[in-house]
């Protein structure tokens, strides 16, 4: 019998228009469609219909490598649950976007999570973070049921 998850609790509020722009992905749980990529980043930017672009690229095996996007759009599906996103690639699947902690500051680093924990990113506005911070995050995924056995650091530069 599977174990029922603690549903994850996001962010009590989230700016959509300052989390806009290029975030770095620090650190995943290795997924096929991100297989073997480095150097990735995410650009988030708003479109006409209120809704958000989302553009993930990244570079095949090294940071000079073959350069892949992949095209998305999100949106807030609830108002009311502002740090739950909905996220639509390749018009085929939908998939949450759960922001778990961020900088409610400046929105210079994000946690992002999905329900059955089987995904999770460690954003920067940077491709570097501070150990300090690197422990935040987990600190964070762990808080938040995530066995982090698997994760992976991503390799990056400056773009």
């Amino acid at each position: 019998m599977a174990t029922e998850l603690t549903p994850l609790q996001t962010v009590p509020a989230l700016d959509l228009e300052k989390y806009l722009g290029r975030w770095y992905e620090i650190a995943r749980f290795p997924h096929g469609f991100e297989k073997s990529l480095v150097g990735v980043t995410a650009e988030y930017s708003l479109r006409k219909d209120g809704k958000v672009k989302v553009v993930n690229s990244g570079f095949k095996h090294t940071l000079d490598g073959k350069y892949s996007k992949v095209n998305a759009v999100a949106w807030r599906a609830d108002d009311a649950v502002p740090g739950a996103l909905k996220v639509k690639f390749f018009h085929l699947f939908t998939s949450d976007y759960l922001v778990i902690g961020l900088d409610e500051e400046d929105y210079s680093w994000a946690v992002v999570g999905n329900p059955d924990r089987s995904f999770i990113w460690f954003l920067s506005r940077t491709p570097e973070v501070s150990s300090d911070l690197l422990l935040l995050m987990k600190k964070i995924a762990t808080e938040n049921g995530y066995d982090l056995s698997g994760l992976a650091m991503v390799l990056q530069q400056e773009r």
